[in-house]
């Protein structure tokens, strides 16, 4: 696909998100039904309906591009596709049922393994986040468009984000090594979209979740001049045998200070 196909095929989506975004909230507003899956993990019946929608408008505008979602995917599947969609409809369930307003609804299009399109909404907070290429990435609150470019908001600090109260060593020496003198937690994709806004600088984690949880997020955060790694340096690539995500460091910029 070139630049044009995918600004359209994104501009597309903005509006499926705004929608699915609303629906997320009345199913809230009028009591969550949750279930736990095999893995422990809870879903709700507003998880379900959010993923049907962002399927069913993929399927629509790219209907020979496979759909992996986290709530219809079939790990006994090995996934050989070099093109794919990750769909995670809510990042952040238990934030969700807290009616706490964190998380997000996510779409992804990996092109050879890596991401090239990302939307990224959290509908409690009015952001909504998309990219398709370098230097092609924007948010829309409040009915306005910015460019996202990864440009310092604050200035004082060095703020590391944070997705549990318990951080290994080896984070805590990365925050460490680069300085940070804040430490925020932060559900959710959101964490990227903050990065690639200014509004913070790192976040690094050991290796957990599923790739349907960062691709997004991490296609937003590259296409405002920020970067994602392994904590060895190495790029992050998207098809891996049950779609576990390595270790990753994600950050605003090389130098943190501007």
């Amino acid at each position: 696909m070139n630049n044009l196909e995918l600004k359209q095929l994104t501009e597309e989506l903005i509006d499926t998100f705004l929608i699915a975004g609303k629906v997320s909230k009345d199913f809230s507003a009028k009591g969550l039904k949750i279930t736990i899956k095999p893995d422990k993990s809870p879903v709700t019946d507003g998880d379900l309906e959010v993923d049907k929608i962002l399927r069913e408008k993929i399927l629509n505008l790219t209907p020979n591009i496979p759909i992996i979602s986290e709530e219809t995917v079939d790990f006994k599947v090995e996934n050989k596709n070099k093109i794919f969609w990750l769909v995670d409809p809510i990042d952040g369930t238990r934030q969700y049922i807290k009616n706490e307003d964190e998380y997000t609804l996510n779409a992804a299009l990996i092109i050879n393994l890596k991401p090239t399109i990302g939307l990224i909404y959290a509908p409690k907070k009015d952001r909504l986040f998309f990219s398709y290429g370098k230097n092609l990435a924007f948010e829309i609150s409040n009915g306005n468009t910015k460019i996202l470019n990864c440009k310092k908001v604050n200035t004082n600090e060095i703020i590391a984000l944070t997705n549990s109260d318990k951080m290994s060593e080896k984070v805590l020496q990365i925050n460490k090594e680069h300085n940070s003198t804040l430490l925020t937690k932060m559900a959710s994709s959101l964490k990227f979209c903050v990065l690639a806004a200014g509004e913070a600088d790192i976040y690094a984690a050991e290796a957990r979740a599923f790739e349907w949880d960062i691709a997004a997020g991490h296609a937003i955060l590259l296409h405002s001049g920020g970067s994602v790694t392994t904590h060895d340096g190495e790029d992050i690539i998207y098809g891996k045998k049950n779609y576990k995500n390595l270790s990753l460091i994600a950050k605003r910029s090389s130098n943190l200070i501007l």
